[in-house]
């Protein structure tokens, strides 16, 4: 939307002039004003619109390392000029854009923008109630990115495209949403803390519930993972459940390792298997054709053991070069490794590839189904000898060592594919008494169970076709994270953590999943992923060096605290509203997590005593996404990611923004190492005491140079492996045009 109408732009903008050196004393106005009044001088019949965006652009120009504020200033234009189209949409005063909420409600659940439940759910004086608490100065929180981001991906605007909703509002309208169906008596008490906890950008939560939460239409979960079972049936219905979701917005993580290899046989006849890649050209036309609500086309990670005959076809698909019809560019990859692997590639030995289909039928097991549940012993690689030593058994012969190079060259063309380590996964999983962990997310930093969903019935009965469908695990991530450098330094962690923990734990109940497996599946472990951003900028104003024992060492001490905080929030709401359906037998009914983690002392002791007797309210709790969209909205540093580079243009459609390090000073400078300057075995050996702590996995780039030698990227992964990470994400090396982020997993 544009206002169109000319105004007196010289009154105008001598009035947002005189704004912005009320509010940012710090900065020289001198350059910017002449700027300003020679525009006017020149341009004399511009519209409101016209003079709004140029001196936005004249603020912009100005944000740099020397005077990194010059971003709030540009915000604050772009706020102002948000407000009067707001206000012009709403028919208000422009000088009160934060009036009439309850207008606003009603007339947006008119328009069906909104769920009509907020005006079932809330009566007139509550909506009332919470517009006084809604804080316009919180709007001064946001960057010239933040406030950008928001505003063009987030805040409801009319069909047409006209601005309705404010940030505030977008944050009290989340809140309301996810807070709608508690008991009454504390509604409007946990509203408010909600609001607080968004609105003070102390924790966001991720892009579906950002941008859907309130809204009627979309779902509230960022991504979802799919076990695809051997069968022609199984592989069209996954497809179909995929486009479903995909068509909502969701990311997905497809497991395809139980799929027969090519020239595997197909009902006895030998040789007829087309094996996975066919099918995964189905999934990338997929992706392709059905876009996510029309904003872009979807997103899709396929994983695939490094045991199966089709690894090497598998790992050539996102290449450049070869067989396009070999080719599948628009999906992402990621390789299922095993311990037993990584010990071959390391003694240089050799490695067998086998059929699924062949090991089931042979030996009457599935070999993907078990892995080593100690270190260095345990039933995969018992089960992987018995499929070697069996002579009935066909296999591929080939150099571990050949095998990862093939990882590598990939990683360094494309990015990917992604590292799955299944038994360091699967030995720390909570939830092993109800199955196994396959394969994780888009993003690679969610861990839950997982199995396929299969056909038990189909009959004909009154003239209907009747359908019973064993549901198996399609596991579904409910995303939400902390902004670590704001609630650590305003002493808000635990405060924090509680609302955000419940925030999570109501989108469970709230999200109506048109996969009804997934929605089952969200119904029985509850699984959460709270995560957290801004380790960079946090260690930059607390004056630690990255490469350090003292960064190391508050690493593991401070997610400690988070997990112990994490933990006893799901305790204290399954004492409120009951455990998961899945606690009884679990890890954490058991005791064995707090073992596993080597938590000990009378804090601990407590708080294991308490899950003991009332149980977790999640199965799943802790993931640390990637979250770079919604840490530019809180004006902070990516997940746990180092700053890519002090000031950088973030690219959008047809422009780009200035971005500088957060709280950027000339005492923090020191203190922002850039990526690719950083000893990555130092990131690794934080990540270790790192994921000791979380419960599912991290999304860890490893950043390197494009001319990184062959060993010596090799020696990264084997120190990943050995550091007890169960996830890499992407090998960051070259040009961001290649590399793209999974929008979905940001939060």
């Amino acid at each position: 939307m544009t206002l169109i109408e000319t105004v007196n732009t010289s009154t105008l903008a001598r009035q947002l002039c005189r704004k912005l050196r009320s509010n940012f004393p710090e900065l020289t106005m001198e350059e910017f004003e002449e700027k300003v009044d020679r525009l006017i001088q020149v341009k004399t019949q511009l519209t409101e619109d016209q003079l709004y965006h140029q001196m936005i652009l004249s603020a912009v120009e100005r944000i740099s390392t020397e005077e990194p504020r010059w971003t709030y200033a540009a915000a604050f234009l772009y706020l102002e000029k948000l407000y009067r189209y707001s206000s012009h949409s709403r028919r208000l005063d422009p000088g009160k854009p934060y009036d009439s909420f309850f207008h606003l409600v009603n007339e947006l659940v008119g328009k069906k923008l909104y769920d009509p439940r907020l005006l079932e759910k809330y009566s007139r004086e509550e909506i009332q109630l919470l517009e006084s608490v809604l804080d316009p100065s919180k709007d001064k929180l946001f960057t010239y990115i933040g406030i950008v981001t928001l505003a063009e991906r987030y805040l409801t605007k009319s069909h047409e495209g006209s601005v309705f909703e404010l940030p505030q509002e977008r944050f009290m309208i989340i809140a309301m949403t996810l807070m709608m169906d508690e008991e009454e008596d504390q509604r409007m008490a946990l509203i408010k803390e909600a609001y607080w906890a968004l609105s003070n950008l102390y924790m966001t939560v991720a892009t579906p519930t950002l941008a859907n939460a309130g809204k009627s239409y979309g779902q509230l979960s960022s991504c979802f993972i799919d076990t695809v079972g051997d069968d022609l049936r199984s592989i069209f219905d996954s497809n179909t459940d995929v486009s479903t979701l995909s068509k909502n917005g969701g990311g997905l993580g497809i497991y395809l390792g139980k799929v027969r290899s090519r020239g595997s046989d197909i009902k006895g006849f030998k040789g007829v298997g087309s094996g996975v890649i066919p099918w995964m050209k189905q999934l990338n036309n997929t992706a392709v054709s059905v876009d996510q609500l029309g904003q872009r086309q979807g997103a899709i990670a396929v994983y695939l053991d490094v045991w199966h005959k089709d690894i090497h076809s598998f790992l050539d698909v996102r290449l450049n070069n070869g067989d396009e019809r070999q080719r599948t560019h628009d999906l992402f990859t990621g390789v299922c490794i095993p311990d037993l692997f990584m010990e071959a590639v390391e003694r240089r030995d050799d490695w067998y590839l086998f059929d699924p289909h062949e090991v089931r039928k042979v030996m009457g097991f599935s070999l993907e189904d078990y892995f080593d549940e100690e270190k260095g012993t345990g039933s995969f690689r018992e089960k992987y000898w018995q499929c070697v030593e069996n002579p009935g058994l066909s296999r591929k012969t080939v150099p571990a060592i050949d095998i990862f190079k093939r990882i590598m060259i990939s990683q360094l063309e494309t990015g990917t594919p992604f590292m799955f380590y299944r038994d360091s996964v699967n030995r720390q999983n909570a939830n092993v008494h109800k199955g196994m962990i396959y394969c994780s997310n888009l993003c690679t930093e969610i861990a839950q169970n997982m199995s396929p969903t299969f056909i038990e019935e189909e009959k004909i009965e009154d003239g209907r076709i009747i359908t019973y469908k064993h549901p198996g695990d399609f596991v579904v991530c409910n995303l939400a994270s902390i902004s670590l450098a704001k609630a650590v330094q305003n002493n808000v962690l635990p405060r924090v953590i509680e609302i955000a923990v419940r925030l999570l734990d109501n989108v469970i109940d709230l999200n109506n999943i048109p996969v009804l497996q997934a929605q089952l599946t969200n119904e029985r472990y509850r699984g959460i992923g709270l995560g957290t951003f801004g380790w960079h900028h946090l260690l930059a104003v607390k004056g630690m060096k990255w490469e350090s024992e003292e960064a190391e060492d508050y690493c593991d001490s401070l997610y400690e605290e988070i997990a112990y905080y994490t933990i006893q929030a799901s305790n204290k709401l399954a004492k409120e509203k009951g455990a998961y359906p899945y606690f009884q037998g679990s890890d954490w009914e058991s005791g064995s997590y707090f073992v596993k983690k080597g938590y000990d002392g009378p804090l601990w002791d407590e708080v294991k005593k308490e899950v003991s007797l009332n149980g977790m309210r999640n199965g799943y709790l802790m993931a640390v996404a990637p979250n770079s969209s919604t840490s530019l909205i809180a004006g902070s540093t990516a997940s746990i990611d180092p700053l890519f580079r002090l000031l950088y243009s973030e690219e959008k459609k047809d422009y780009k923004i200035p971005v500088t390090a957060p709280d950027l000073t000339s005492e923090t400078l020191w203190y922002y190492k850039t990526a690719y300057h950083i000893d990555q075995h130092w990131s690794i050996r934080q990540n270790s005491r790192r994921q000791r702590h979380i419960d599912q996995g991290i999304s860890f780039n490893l950043y390197v140079s494009n001319d990184i030698k062959a060993k010596d990227l090799l020696l990264l992964h084997l120190d990943a492996w050995k550091s007890g990470l169960k996830t890499t994400y992407y090998v960051r090396s070259t040009s961001d045009s290649v590399i793209e982020e999974c929008e979905n997993c940001h939060s």
